[in-house]
């Protein structure tokens, strides 16, 4: 009996059918995750990596409320292309305290991974209120009400706790101090000394450039931050991984 013939029993017995692909399934299955079982930490530890400041985090949530990770990914493989357009190659401590995480595989617009610092406020700006305006191609809708939607901190202890509770290490201080620290990343005048010790590397400015915080800033102020905490001149992939 051939290799087709003995298919062929497998295809017209759906209990035969059912056992195999469970088993094959399982075998799969514990050859791909038993090994992690035996690391300590699946992610790499990479210097400059840190919890996303209280503004970041508000950014972020409105990033993922208006869809932007519908048509923008934040993962750049390791291929040439990718790498030579974008920057260095994704790591996976770079979406460490991120939950949900904004890898992914479909770009109807570029990859956002790297974006911090590439463009400036201003044209983020313009960019979000009228796409077309700076990129005549572009088919991304416009977010111009953004600037129009003011925001305070008033929920966003509660936002640190509960990522704290998903392993994401916001410590009681950041917790204590997270509304003072939303307000004065947006204000060049505050005092922010503070917040740059909790938050290193954190930018603070006017983002969209008018009075109050405007969910506008906060977006901004989360884009200029992708793909800035590791110092990719000093970074060395750790050969025993």
């Amino acid at each position: 009996m051939g290799i087709l013939d003995k298919h062929k029993i497998l295809e017209k017995n759906a209990t035969l059918l059912l056992i195999f692909s469970f088993l094959v399934v399982t075998i799969g299955g514990m050859v791909e995750i038993a090994p992690l079982f035996y690391l300590q930490n699946t992610i790499e530890k990479v210097d400059g990596m840190r919890p996303y400041s209280p503004l970041e985090l508000t950014g972020r949530d409105i990033y993922i409320r208006e869809g932007c990770y519908v048509c923008h990914s934040q993962m750049i493989r390791p291929m040439r292309d990718e790498v030579e357009r974008y920057g260095h190659y994704s790591l996976a401590a770079e979406s460490m305290y991120d939950h949900p995480f904004q890898w992914g595989s479909k770009r109807t617009g570029p990859d956002l991974a790297r974006v911090g610092g590439r463009y400036s406020d201003d044209w983020h700006v313009d960019h979000l209120s009228n796409p077309q305006s700076v990129v005549p191609e572009s088919i991304m809708p416009k977010y111009a009400f953004l600037k129009d939607r003011m925001i305070d901190a008033k929920y966003i202890e509660d936002r640190l706790k509960t990522d704290r509770m998903v392993g994401v290490p916001y410590t009681d201080e950041m917790i204590a101090q997270a509304r003072a620290d939303f307000v004065a990343q947006a204000d060049p005048e505050s005092d922010s000394e503070g917040l740059l010790a909790r938050y290193p590397k954190a930018q603070v400015r006017n983002f969209d450039g008018q009075p109050g915080i405007s969910e506008m800033d906060a977006l901004i102020a989360y884009l200029q931050m992708l793909g800035t905490l590791v110092d990719f001149s000093t970074f060395v992939p750790d050969a025993s991984r």
